[in-house]
């Protein structure tokens, strides 16, 4: 005997069977589980620090000059970075040519380093015209920062790529369904790197989370030249050493993801 069907020939049982395929393929990704909780927790946090950082400071719109908006810019170099470094890498994920790549002469390194030279091109393409806005509607100009800049912006550019190799990884290994991944670690940071506020706002607890990501001392940097007019080597050099220590981290880590990948056949799958 047949499934019952409804008079317009709508199967409730088929609309139940789809409904449990999603819900198993929810459940079966931790990726998928972690973003339903992922921005509503982080919109509260980084917003609600935020609020704070306001509520204790009178006259913080006067004396924030150009921070938030210089905040903006370097905030979207650090997420671009990554995201143009994710997005070359995901593409060959997409086409299904991860697997022929990995089996050509192409050393990893050479992978990864076209990766990097891609996310270039993608940020100065987004970055570029951003920068150009804002000397024309906010009247700053991110170019007067001067020889500062590049400080920043090579602090930025290596914690990107760090972050794009070690999601590129991730995703090599555990397949399409850690894709969400790429679109999403970095904002995790955004609240415990103080974009738009001190590290002070923190929690004292907190505070020493922040301090071990170099973006943090960027900002910190940043809100120093804009409001003390006093460029802080002191906060580039300590963002230089840990940019080390993660880009070789993140490489490790790629090479042993590939390793796995490799075992497990995930190279060849490439799915979800």
């Amino acid at each position: 005997m047949s499934a019952p069907v409804t008079p317009r020939g709508i199967a409730p049982h088929r609309i139940a069977a789809m409904i449990l395929r999603y819900w198993y393929l929810l459940v079966s990704s931790w990726p998928r589980l972690l973003e339903l909780l992922y921005w509503p927790a982080l919109q509260i946090i980084t917003w609600g620090f935020l609020q704070s950082y306001i509520s204790q400071n009178d006259g913080f719109f006067a004396r924030a000059g150009g921070t938030l908006v210089g905040a903006v810019i370097l905030w979207d170099i650090l997420f671009r970075g990554q995201l143009g470094f994710s997005i070359s890498f995901l593409e060959e994920m997409w086409a299904r040519n991860l697997g022929n790549l990995m089996m050509s002469p192409l050393k990893p390194i050479e992978f990864l380093i076209s990766l990097m030279i891609m996310s270039l091109i993608r940020l100065a393409i987004g970055v570029i015209p951003m920068t150009l806005l804002a000397i024309i509607f906010f009247n700053f100009n991110l170019y007067s920062f001067g020889l500062p800049l590049i400080a920043f912006f090579c602090n930025l550019i290596f914690t990107s790529w760090s972050v794009g190799i070690f999601v590129s990884g991730l995703v090599l290994r555990n397949g399409l369904g850690a894709e969400s991944i790429a679109w999403t670690l970095m904002f995790a940071l955004m609240p415990l790197a103080c974009v738009y506020y001190p590290v002070t706002v923190l929690p004292h607890w907190l505070q020493y989370i922040a301090w071990a990501l170099p973006p943090t001392y960027v900002f910190e940097g940043m809100r120093a030249l804009l409001i003390d007019h006093v460029f802080r080597p002191d906060l580039m050099a300590s963002a230089l050493a840990i940019n080390v220590v993660l880009f070789i981290a993140s490489f490790a880590s790629f090479l042993a993801l590939l390793r796995s990948a490799r075992r497990h056949g995930s190279l060849i799958q490439g799915g979800e």
